[in-house]
């Protein structure tokens, strides 16, 4: 790996370097995307077996669209049944933790007899995007489905592409049927996207889609934002590491390359105040590279954003942490939980050594669909909120009102609004 020193040139060089991965600059595909969603918001199913005919080589149908239960039995004795277990440990570690998110009604009564509060309740129908193919993550179904469950959707569809032989991942299909997805659909790309939008015969439109997926699912999602809720438009995978001399080198490397082999255009930056350690880093990565499975793609995300980044001092450290707001970020030092009281833009954040960034993407239970592109800055983990919809409920009698209602008569022809001051003043006219 690249070593570089730290300073503004650098960091600034570096921001705009990752920033080429955003979305935002996919510019060269939306036509396609775009003509994709206006088919399937046109012509509905046939779109749908359409593409898929195209795209996954699968003669999809009204008959044969959605997974029956056999196949999911079937996905089950595909499995063995050590895996199936360790899928459920894991759901009830994410299930346990988002259950700490839930929030309560409220309702507050005056004593003028003003009642004011809101009201929490469930989108009604949640829309899941997962990849499949060689991106097949059970661990992202988990990660979708379950804070939707914890917040009492009352109906969760899945989309999943299949192979040419009309297959779902069997991962994916146990994961979905642990998690609780009440119905799954054989479409995969920007056509499942649009099918969720706006709804065809065969697939119900959802209020809210979540859910990774390549740059096409990414573009698909933000052209059908405002006709439905999405999580985020995601960018690909990445993590900063921030180490000291105190660091294990090769659990540096180790982590590193865990979000590298996502593929070429994950990030994977190590920040750290010690030379020695950078070194000692690179060469480690070097060989951890001989012997991994996905050294083609790793190499080439090293080549393309992969820096070790040598800083003057802790504080220099911290500031471009915080600029760079990666999706995950881990702190290897004497006192992580110090240093972690200075970030302020992370989308989740590791402590210690035997804290590594896969901890989270499988079973600590916080969830891993996290802001990318430095969007951890304004956005979140996806979570029970994601899910929730607050309604404000106000209620006055004519005692409260009579107090205040020439503020809001005042208030209201301030801005020119007559009719607006006229429903609170006719209400006390004298006769």
């Amino acid at each position: 790996m690249r070593i570089i020193t730290l300073n503004e040139d650098t960091k600034k060089n570096l921001l705009k370097d990752l920033l080429k991965r955003s979305p935002a600059n996919y510019g060269s595909y939306e036509a396609i995307v775009a003509e994709i969603v206006e088919k399937v918001r046109t012509f509905g199913d046939q779109a749908v077996f359409d593409y898929t005919s195209q795209f996954d080589k699968f003669a999809l149908t009204a008959d044969n669209i959605q997974v029956t239960p056999d196949e999911i039995l079937e996905a089950y004795r595909a499995l063995e049944p050590s895996l199936v277990e360790v899928y459920k440990r894991a759901a009830e570690n994410i299930r346990s933790f988002h259950e700490k998110q839930l929030r309560n009604t409220w309702i507050e009564t005056r004593p003028d007899g003003s009642i004011l509060g809101q009201r929490i309740t469930p989108i009604e129908r949640a829309g899941v995007y997962v990849p499949g193919g060689k991106a097949a993550y059970p661990s992202s179904v988990l990660m979708n489905i379950i804070p939707a469950k914890t917040a009492g959707v009352s109906e969760i569809i899945m989309t999943t592409p299949c192979d040419s032989t009309g297959k779902v991942n069997p991962g994916t299909l146990v994961a979905a049927d642990i998690a609780g997805a009440d119905r799954i659909f054989k479409v995969g790309g920007a056509q499942a996207i649009a099918a969720m939008a706006f709804g065809t015969a065969s697939i119900p439109k959802a209020d809210k889609i979540t859910g990774p997926g390549n740059i096409f699912v990414a573009l698909a999602k933000r052209a059908v934002y405002g006709h439905v809720s999405i999580d985020s438009v995601a960018g690909p995978s990445e993590i900063l590491i921030l180490a000291d001399e105190s660091a294990n080198p090769r659990y540096v490397a180790a982590d590193l390359l865990s979000q590298a082999e996502h593929d070429e255009l994950a990030s994977a930056i190590l920040i750290t105040t010690s030379l020695e350690l950078a070194k000692q880093v690179s060469a480690e990565t070097e060989r951890f590279l001989q012997t991994l499975s996905r050294k083609e793609i790793i190499s080439k995300s090293l080549e393309n954003y992969g820096y070790i980044l040598v800083a003057e001092d802790l504080k220099d450290a911290i500031d471009a942490a915080n600029e760079i707001a990666s999706e995950h970020l881990e702190i290897l030092m004497k006192n992580p939980f110090e240093v972690m009281t200075k970030i302020r833009n992370a989308g989740a954040i590791f402590l210690g050594e035997y804290s590594s960034e896969p901890l989270g993407d499988y079973f600590a239970g916080p969830n891993h669909i996290l802001p990318t592109n430095g969007t951890a800055r304004f956005f979140s983990p996806l979570s029970v909120d994601d899910f929730l919809k607050k309604t404000s409920i106000i209620s006055y009698s004519q005692e409260a009102l009579e107090k205040v209602h020439e503020d809001i008569e005042a208030f209201a022809e301030s801005e020119g609004l007559t009719a607006h001051a006229n429903s609170i003043q006719v209400r006390f006219e004298r006769s």
